[in-house]
Parts: C-alpha cells; sequence; structure tokens
C-alpha cells in the first residue's frame, strides 16, 4: 500500500472537499467517515497509478535534460591535431 505523508490539515481539507464534491454531484451529503472511506479508497487504487505517472513524467524531464548536457558537452569538444 502506498504510504502519503500529510498533515492532519490537509486529510482533513481533502474530506471536506470529497464531501462538497459528493453534494455538488448527487445533492445529497455525505458523512465524513463515508467521505474518509472514499478518501483512503482514492489512496490505496488511485494513488498507486498517479504515484507511477509522477515517476515516468520526472523520468523523462531528466532524460530530455540529460540529452541537453551530452549535447552541451560535445559542444565543448576542441579539435585534435
Amino acid at each position: 500500500m502506498l504510504t502519503i505523508k500529510m498533515t492532519k490539515e490537509d486529510k482533513e481539507e481533502i474530506i471536506g472537499r470529497i464531501q462538497t464534491f459528493h453534494y455538488e454531484q448527487h445533492g445529497e451529503e455525505i458523512g465524513m467517515l463515508g467521505a474518509e472511506n472514499l478518501f483512503e479508497f482514492f489512496v490505496r487504487e488511485l494513488g498507486p497509478f498517479f504515484y507511477n505517472k509522477g515517476i515516468m513524467d520526472s523520468k523523462d524531464v531528466l532524460m530530455d535534460k540529460m540529452l541537453m548536457l551530452e549535447e552541451d558537452l560535445y559542444a565543448l569538444k576542441r579539435p585534435m591535431k
């Protein structure tokens, strides 16, 4: 399971947003326990997907930077006689 470190205040805000979203979409309130269960579901089931996507996006950016660095290094080479 993906462990996410967050403050109590951050978790409470997310749960509040889930409650607001549920009310706006369905016209009914969802309690704190229900919203917290949804939050835990999202973290458990969707968290790894978004985490892995972030890792791959970071890898792509790093690879682009490495290619640029390699090009810059080759540009610094001096001709040999």
